[in-house]
């Protein structure tokens, strides 16, 4: 697992920001916690995972490049619009892969 170095934070998940953190990397659960990845595959922007999914053995074994976080969902929709609207703003274009690994 990899986590971005200007990782997008909602305003909840930022108060929590260590334990959250801290629970993904030890493989501990963080219920209400979600995460926004880079896409497994090509017909996605991003995906959001909730952060207990990954403890699921077919997870752990996926090698996941983090670039958000969000309590709750309605918080972690509003990470990936600002994700999506930074890579608009910077980029013209809405290619957040393209944008993260040129950072």
């Amino acid at each position: 697992m990899r986590w971005y170095k200007n990782l997008y934070m909602g305003k909840k998940a930022k108060k929590r920001k260590r334990k959250i953190m801290r629970s993904i990397k030890n493989g501990k659960p963080f219920p209400g916690s979600y995460v926004v990845t880079l896409p497994e595959n090509n017909k996605n922007s991003l995906d959001i995972y909730p952060s207990l999914i990954l403890l699921q053995n077919y997870y752990k074994n996926k090698d996941y490049y983090i670039i958000g976080i969000g309590f709750g969902r309605s918080e972690t929709l509003e990470v990936v619009q600002e994700i999506v609207m930074d890579c608009y703003n910077k980029t013209g274009q809405f290619l957040v892969e393209k944008m993260i690994q040129s950072a």
